[in-house]
Formats: structure tokens, sequence, C-alpha cells
């Protein structure tokens, strides 16, 4: 599902240039769940922005479902991205002006589904907002806007979902109930799922575990 190969990253800042990744090699098999743990400002989240084709790689190969996202333009990744993979945040990224059934509705209005609005709200029933669907993000809890952001993430059934911390901004009960629901969207659609987790607890739960530090694998790069 997801194969990349001596990854490179180098970005521009005031001080100078900045490696960020640096050979970074990553193998996911279809179906495996796998968290990926390091210190802040080890890479973390930015593999995850090159795996989702949001972030380019200086050099390197990145292959996602079988497809080099090296070949792909803008247009190209956007609709790579919208038939592939779901992607949930630390920070939810919900849409403030747009009530809960309308952030899940979005992927589906992009791909032109007619049904937009029925698979949504069948996304946020899933998660157990059947009754939240015309609250705004701004009348909901983060742990509610969490779920609205998961329901976003699987709502097209995606192959790849990837999620960044998707529990730091939550308190400990909300944190394990979110987490209780990822795995089990996870199970139900039998979706490959890369996890950016702070949290040795949640890491353990998937099928492995990656360390990576300084722009590094350290361990757990292949099955």
């Amino acid at each position: 599902m997801i194969q990349l190969e001596n990854i490179h990253l180098k970005l521009e800042g005031p001080a100078g240039a900045v490696n960020i990744l640096r050979g970074i090699d990553l193998s996911v098999a279809e179906g495996e769940t796998v968290s990926i743990i390091g210190p802040s400002g080890s890479g973390k989240t930015t593999m995850l922005m090159v795996i989702a084709g949001l972030e380019k790689a200086s050099a390197g190969d990145v292959r996602v479902n079988n497809i080099d996202l090296n070949t792909l333009d803008e247009d190209g990744l956007a609709v790579f991205r919208r038939d592939t993979m779901g992607i949930v945040f630390q920070n939810f990224h919900l849409v403030p002006t747009m009530s809960a059934l309308e952030n899940v509705a979005i992927p589906f209005e992009f791909a032109g589904r007619a049904d937009a609005f029925e698979q949504a709200r069948e996304g946020l029933e899933a998660v157990g907002l059947g009754h939240r669907v015309d609250h705004y993000p701004g009348q909901l809890s983060g742990g509610e806007q969490q779920r609205v952001a998961l329901a976003r993430g699987f709502a097209a059934k995606p192959k790849l979902l990837l999620a960044d911390e998707p529990t730091g901004n939550l308190d400990q009960e909300t944190s394990d109930a979110v987490i209780d629901l990822l795995f089990s969207l996870t199970e139900k659609y039998k979706t490959t799922l890369l996890l950016i987790t702070h949290d040795a607890i949640i890491g353990k739960r998937c099928d492995r575990e990656v360390r990576i530090s300084d722009g590094q694998v350290l361990n757990g790069a292949v099955t």
C-alpha cells in the first residue's frame, strides 16, 4: 500500500536549508495498521504529508496504492487523495461555517456524488452523531468535532487513512473513546491505517510500530 524509498526533504528556512527527512524507507502492507512514534520535530508529520502528496520530497520514490506520486501534477494528486485516502488531523480541520453534515459531505461533493448528503448522514450515524448533523463545529465538544473529522475521513471508505495525532487535543477519557472508534472503523472498512501518535499505549494497538528520530527511521521500517 505504501512504499517509501530513500526519501529526503530539504526546506529553506531563515537560517538556511534544513534537512527534515533524511533517507526515509518505509513499507506498509494493504490492511496493516502502523503507528509512527517519535519526538516533536522528528519528521513524523512531514513524512505523512509526503505520503498524502501534500508535500513533495526533494529526492526518493513515493508509491501509494501502486501509484508513483512523483508522476502526478497537482490536479492528479487531488484526484488521487479523493479516490484513495482519508486524512484526520489533530486540530480537526473542520470548516467553522459549515454544519457537521456539510463538513462530512465535502469529499462526496468533490467527487460529484448526487447522494453526498445521504452518505454524509450515514457517516455521522456511524460515529454516533446522527443527532448532531445540523450543529456547527463551534457548537460541538472537542471529542464530537474529532468524531465529525473521523466520519469525514472514513466517508468514502478509503483504502488508506492517515491520522496525525488525532487525540492530541483531547482529555484522556475522550481520547480513549475516539481511538476505540478509529480502530473500530478501520476494522469495519478493512482500511490501511498510518497513525502518528506520541502515546505509546495507543501505538501498541497497531500491528507494528515505527520509530522516527531526526528525520530517520530507527526501527520497524518493514513488516
